[in-house]
């Protein structure tokens, strides 16, 4: 259930690179497959489409992005370190870094068995397709299309762009009446008292809706709380931090995992599991992703306080009524709180990885 993109082969071309983790790399990735991109300043991702919905997280610098809808809208967007895009399958876009330092983000695709070697693109399409067709699709003479490259750019040096006005057509522009991004650093976070969480999902980025997602920062020690989710596997990145996973398979197993920077996890659907941040200086930086439209978990804290109390207590106190007490004014009336700050006194290390 973990994987780091250090160990993915990596894919290079000229100004950028790129390395996958999918099905292939890691088997328990059946839902969804990651790709982890870098682009240098005017390199371009060129124009292509995909079987799978693409949504995708910018992790630093900034890049440009077109697409187009079904109903023939354009659309054009500049976005930075912490802002999302997501394109429906078989939508028509293309990606540009604009960074001198160079653009890295992480793309996700809604099946683990994608492959960044199936894409659709434009080069590879016109160089497989007889020169008196394109010429009749286009209206030119098969002459014109001599120049055209003999297999696919893929990845390619381009030149800066302008700002998007001097960029789009000044003639029949029709804008497309969707919105691809989404700023996700730029929501409200939801304070816990040891950390924070942003979700964006289908009911704050309408478009998104095969991938759902949830953005962490877990304060050193502290614990992204026991829970499960119902409707789907979570997939983890790893951006910053260390952090250990243990997860609940039932049938009294369980598994730990750590996890740095780069790193993937994978969290069956409806297995128990929680985060464990192992500094005491720095923060875990972690995104949750889902192939579903709406970001769903149960929180084991809140299933508890939730539940009649005479029955909680007989499950886990029965006899021991001080105990039982003790727990109940714990859970009694708590907020939410995903991420909790406060560390459990009395378990050792290696209680902890039992």
């Amino acid at each position: 259930m973990r994987w780091s993109f250090a160990d993915s082969h990596v894919r290079i071309e000229e100004g950028g690179w790129t390395r996958q983790t999918t099905i292939r790399e890691l088997p328990t990735s059946v839902e969804l497959a990651g790709v982890n991109m870098r682009l240098d300043e005017g390199v371009i991702r060129e124009l292509h489409w995909h079987k799978e919905a693409e949504w995708a997280y910018v992790l630093e610098g900034n890049v440009r992005i077109t697409a187009l809808d079904p109903e023939g809208g354009s659309f054009v967007d500049d976005l930075e370190k912490g802002d999302l895009w997501y394109f429906p399958s078989g939508y028509p876009h293309s990606l540009q870094g604009l960074s001198p330092n160079g653009t890295e983000f992480l793309l996700i695709f809604d099946d683990g068995n994608f492959s960044e070697e199936s894409t659709f693109l434009l080069t590879d399409w016109l160089a497989h397709t007889p020169k008196s067709v394109i010429g009749e699709n286009f209206r030119l003479a098969p002459e014109v299309f001599n120049a055209l490259p003999a297999s696919e750019k893929y990845i390619f040096q381009g030149s800066v762009p302008g700002s998007i006005a001097d960029e789009i057509p000044k003639k029949g522009y029709k804008k497309s009446a969707l919105q691809f991004t989404h700023k996700m650093l730029a929501q409200e976070a939801l304070n816990a008292t040891g950390g924070t969480v942003r979700i964006t999902d289908s009911t704050n980025f309408p478009i998104s809706k095969t991938v759902a997602a949830a953005h962490l920062t877990i304060e050193p020690n502290a614990l992204r709380e026991m829970h499960w989710h119902p409707n789907a596997d979570e997939w983890s990145f790893f951006i910053r931090g260390r952090a250990r996973v243990t997860i609940f398979g039932s049938s009294g197993t369980a598994r730990t995992f750590d996890y740095g920077p780069g790193d993937v996890g994978i969290v069956p659907r409806n297995m128990g599991h929680f985060i464990e941040n192992l500094s005491d200086e720095e923060e875990v930086e972690v995104l949750e992703i889902f192939r579903a439209d709406k970001f769903q978990d149960f929180s084991l804290f809140e299933w508890l306080g939730e539940t009649p109390q005479r029955l909680v207590r007989e499950h886990l106190f029965k006899g021991r009524e001080e105990e039982g007490r003790k727990f109940e004014e714990a859970i009694k009336g708590a907020g939410e709180d995903p991420i909790r700050g406060v560390p459990v006194e009395g378990i050792g290390e290696s209680e902890r990885e039992l």
